[in-house]
């Protein structure tokens, strides 16, 4: 069983965010939905019968999404990171999840629904670990002017091209 289960807090998008969130991960898969009744409706202020929570896998991590009202948004201090061994992976996600481009930066994106998420190449993490810290550098200062990772600039960087 999985001891930490981050919960998303949607105004009222948690069912539409879980659906898009769910096609866009293989192993991925809703457990269950609970809806607000007429004691739990009164007093959130949301309509009877509108989904309170629901309970999701992606990739086989757990989360939970719930629809609390406008009171609490998100912010870029939580992202969830999405490590990919391809650029097809990395173009596909970013393509999906990006909609709001003035927050891409260096891998990091904004969705639709105002959740932060970082579109991260596995190879970056091994090209910034490089012992040769020239190299390192260089892949640093390529990766820093990119929004979107592109692996083959980084080798490029690595390269010294």
């Amino acid at each position: 069983m999985q001891k930490i289960t981050p919960c998303l807090w949607f105004d009222d998008k948690a069912e539409e965010a879980v659906n898009f969130y769910v096609s866009l991960f293989e192993n991925s898969k809703i457990h269950s939905t609970t809806r607000y009744d007429e004691a739990s409706a009164k007093v959130s202020g949301q309509p009877v019968g509108t989904v309170l929570t629901v309970e999701f896998e992606l990739n086989g991590q757990k989360f939970l999404a719930m629809n609390g009202g406008p009171l609490f948004k998100f912010s870029e201090a939580i992202s969830f990171i999405i490590n990919c061994e391809t650029q097809e992976e990395v173009d596909r996600l970013w393509e999906a999840l990006s909609a709001v481009p003035e927050s891409e930066q260096c891998g990091w994106l904004k969705d639709k629904f105002g959740l932060s998420w970082q579109i991260v190449p596995t190879r970056l993490n091994e090209l910034l670990t490089d012992p040769d810290s020239l190299k390192s550098g260089r892949v640093m200062q390529a990766m820093l002017l990119m929004k979107k990772i592109d692996i083959a600039l980084l080798e490029k960087a690595a390269a010294g091209e």
